[in-house]
């Protein structure tokens, strides 16, 4: 039978194998320092702290890791993927951008360990925004929800009752009341104001929901972080919200509890931006802002 062997080259007997893990190994090392130092420096400020929520939420999908990663490799990132994936959109990575590359962690198959459990592989991998391709639009077209539809989407599934209500203390938009567990609303707030204040509220209503020490002053920041970065997801109005009070869980904490701290966040708006998908699946009215000039 024939075979064909002579297609391909034989292995080089000069590949060392151990020397190759330990170059893939640094490689990770040295991506992993990167997304710890970064999440160290974005709790220094609220502006560096804003620059990380702007990168997460186009980037709602991505871990937090890789979320800070792409900010300190590449804040204005909008649409990235690796060379293959641009080669399949029919675009190409320009050559003087080839060196510029974004690394990201991702994972990559899996592996018995000696425990006999099951592992995951971690490996680096070099990806590119649009921006560093041949392609003349840089970033896709963002979809503009009518406002009716879009506050639907938001108070689908809730999980506390809203109350609509003539007026809040210190003027609130919304307040949750978690004595009660409900939602009261201020009528007659325009639709941007209505949906930042709304979503904090919402955020706050999931993170009492899951911790038992909730209280609304250790939690405000947080929820306004979730309010924030679904604001920027669904293209409200979120030049009014300002971080310059960091609290000291972030100020003053090591790389791992930041992060951790910052994927609590994630996965609550993760959570409300999940509801809210379902609901504009089900309606079919969006209108691309292209359409709307």
């Amino acid at each position: 039978m024939r075979n064909f062997n002579d297609y391909f080259p034989e292995q080089d007997e000069t590949f060392d194998k151990e020397a190759w893990a330990k170059e893939k190994q640094a490689a990770r090392d040295g991506v992993y320092k990167l997304a710890a130092d970064t999440a160290v420096g974005i709790c220094k400020s609220g502006k560096k702290y804003r620059s990380y929520l702007d990168v997460q939420a186009a980037f709602p999908g991505k871990s937090v890791n890789n979320a800070l990663l792409i900010l300190a490799q590449n804040k204005d990132a909008r649409q990235i993927g690796t060379r293959d994936f641009w080669r399949d959109q029919g675009l190409y990575v320009k050559r003087e951008e080839m060196q510029n590359a974004i690394r990201i962690l991702e994972a990559n198959g899996t592996y018995d360990r000696e425990d006999g459990t099951t592992g995951t592989s971690v490996d680096v991998f070099k990806v590119y925004d649009i921006s560093q391709t041949n392609a003349r639009a840089r970033v896709q077209k963002p979809v503009a929800y009518d406002d009716r539809v879009l506050m639907n989407a938001l108070i689908y599934n809730r999980p506390v009752q809203i109350i609509s209500v003539d007026e809040l203390p210190d003027n609130a938009g919304a307040l949750y009341d978690h004595e009660q567990t409900a939602i009261f609303v201020k009528r007659g707030l325009p639709a941007d104001e209505l949906f930042c204040a709304l979503s904090k509220e919402l955020a706050h209503a999931e993170i009492a929901a899951v911790d038992p020490e909730y209280t609304r002053e250790g939690a405000d920041f947080k929820a306004r972080s979730v309010s924030y970065m679904l604001g920027k997801q669904y293209g409200r109005d979120v030049s009014g919200y300002t971080f310059t009070d960091i609290p000291e869980v972030l100020r003053d904490g090591d790389p791992q509890l930041i992060r951790d701290e910052l994927a609590d966040t994630r996965e609550v708006a993760s959570l409300i931006s999940a509801r809210m998908s379902r609901s504009l699946n089900r309606d079919k009215t969006p209108r691309s802002q292209e359409k709307e000039r």
